[in-house]
């Protein structure tokens, strides 16, 4: 039996560092690589509803899509001479989890109305391939 002036032992300590270590050990491996796959999770997500939501908004208003010089800035603020603007579309800066924004094209490449696309982890425009995610 312990009194109270006692405490844990050396080897007790030692005992309860190896077992957190040997959990740590198993959990983390699990656990890393996520964040990435997180980020794309996000990206497909304002790409394929969020911020074509706010497009589908702006074009509902306006009768057309932004233009590529206006880009999707127009989401957030007028760019200048469209009476018929009702935003602010969007909440945020239009950036992907890389704090990088989207490329937007419009007519676009691959779609009739628009492209929409993120350079993906490594920050390059490759024009939509490579790592790019886009809306195609």
């Amino acid at each position: 039996m312990r009194t109270k002036d006692q405490g844990f032992t050396l080897i007790e300590m030692m005992l309860v560092v190896i077992i957190i270590g040997v959990l740590a050990s198993l959990v983390m491996p699990r656990l890393v690589g996520r964040t990435e796959q997180a980020k794309i999770a996000a990206v497909k997500a304002d790409i394929e509803a969020n911020i074509p939501l706010a497009l589908d908004l702006f074009s509902s208003d306006i009768g057309r899509y932004p233009t590529a010089e206006e880009g999707l800035m127009a989401l957030r603020a007028n760019p200048g001479s469209l009476d018929k603007w009702g935003g602010a579309y969007l909440k945020r800066d239009p950036k992907d989890p890389w704090g990088n924004p989207y490329n937007y094209r419009s007519p676009g490449s691959h779609n009739t109305d628009y492209d929409l696309y993120s350079s993906g982890p490594n920050g390059i425009d490759d024009g939509g391939s490579g790592d790019d995610v886009g809306n195609w």
